[in-house]
């Protein structure tokens, strides 16, 4: 696989947050296997998954929460061909009908404690029949379907093919950012642009959620900086509460895809940046991001935004033709300052993290460019920019793992 492949496999529209979007996808495919609406759901569920679902407005239910309407609207009202997007154009006027399935016990949910990450089992039953389906690590990712246990379809990741894989470092994408062909993605990074401009104009302009990205605007004044932190934050202010446009992701995410990409989009048509190295800058920025969550996960402890934040404002160096090596203090700096930041699911707050992120990689931009980056040994701090990234994904997916318990006790107070 190469990094053009990469990047359109992974950077793809998402209608609304993708955990509930992801329960909606398997619940529309386990209720086409089904051939019929269901009387009764199961949905066997990681704690990430709950997590990131509980406190989430989901897209096209006129702003209702949770899993149980992730998972019945995906059924009776979803369709599955259309994946991340399985929650667009859905008939609103059956959603009272939906509330009554829910109040009545449609859905039953069950906490699988030894699966981590991404993880979603979704039994559906009707008439004596039974279907299933398992998504596993990956938003679309269907690893088992299934009907009256007559296995269907079963994915066990035994037979990964070497190009299958992708050889990430900085060195690489740096030099894949600067020379190479990207032609065959110009429709994708076009997406990303139009699609995250949008959602991020549309959270200045109307209120949604804590109206994060309007206050900071509001304060900016004679502050660019400022303006880039708040238009990125007004994007999750209005994803996070239900807006109904889509977002192209990053790491599984629109959030991380809005914090990748709305600096450098803002920055390029405030400076007339030509649409050569706005590319670039974004396939820079989008690669460095699924780079440092290859080693953390699509789902764990560790706030994403931060390392989309980082890759951000590197993007935007890049863009400004700094030196490789300045942009790899920028890395680190970025990384060891805001990496203690939790994740405890998507919801409102999600802005403000996003806020509190950019902020503090312009300021590690603006400490590596006047020559005061931090020194290797400075606690997490590595020499090479590779070993840093490491490191964080050590930290998250490892350090992090009984931390990402105990939040998710603290959240559904079990």
């Amino acid at each position: 696989m190469d990094y053009n492949d990469f990047l359109r496999e992974k950077m793809v529209p998402a209608f609304g947050c993708t955990e509930p979007i992801a329960l909606a996808y398997g619940a529309s495919r386990a209720r086409s296997i089904l051939g019929e609406d269901p009387e009764k759901i199961t949905a066997k569920l990681s704690g990430n998954m709950i997590k990131n679902v509980n406190s989430v407005k989901v897209p096209g239910t006129d702003g209702r929460k949770g899993i149980e309407i992730s998972l019945t609207a995906g059924a009776f009202l979803g369709d599955y061909n259309k994946k991340l997007e399985v929650l667009s154009s859905v008939d609103k006027s059956k959603l009272n009908m939906l509330d009554d399935l829910i109040k009545k016990g449609l859905v039953k949910i069950e906490l699988v404690h030894d699966i981590k990450g991404l993880y979603i089992d979704i039994i559906m039953e009707k008439n004596g029949n039974k279907s299933r389906v398992v998504i596993k690590d990956y938003h679309t990712n269907i690893i088992y379907e299934s009907i009256n246990d007559k296995v269907l379809f079963e994915n066990k990741n035994e037979d990964e093919k070497p190009e299958d894989k992708i050889d990430l470092s900085f060195d690489k994408i740096y030099d894949f950012a600067k020379n190479g062909n990207y032609k065959s993605i110009t429709d994708v990074l076009d997406k990303e642009i139009e699609y995250n401009y949008a959602i991020a104009v549309e959270g200045i302009e109307n209120p949604w959620g804590a109206n994060i990205g309007k206050m900071i605007l509001e304060d900016a004044k004679d502050n660019y900086n400022d303006k880039l932190v708040a238009y990125a934050a007004a994007g999750s202010d209005a994803r996070m509460s239900g807006c109904e446009k889509p977002v192209v992701i990053n790491s599984g995410s629109g959030n991380q895809g809005i914090t990748v990409s709305v600096p450098i989009i803002i920055y390029a048509k405030d400076h007339n940046i030509e649409r050569d190295k706005l590319y670039r800058s974004l396939i820079f920025a989008n690669l460095i991001g699924l780079y440092i969550k290859e080693g953390i996960g699509e789902l764990s402890a560790y706030c994403g935004v931060v390392s989309a934040a980082a890759s951000s404002v590197c993007g935007i160096a890049f863009m400004k033709d700094e030196d490789e090596d300045l942009i790899k203090e920028i890395l680190k700096n970025a990384l060891a300052t805001n990496s203690g930041i939790i994740c405890d699911g998507a919801k409102e707050s999600c802005a403000i993290k996003i806020a509190s992120s950019l902020k503090m990689s312009l300021l590690a931009y603006k400490q590596a460019k006047s020559g005061n980056s931090f020194k290797s040994g400075d606690g997490i701090v590595k020499s090479d920019v590779d070993d840093m990234i490491k490191t964080v994904g050590h930290i998250a997916k490892d350090g992090m793992r009984e931390t990402d318990e105990v939040i998710l006790k603290e959240m559904i107070g079990k």
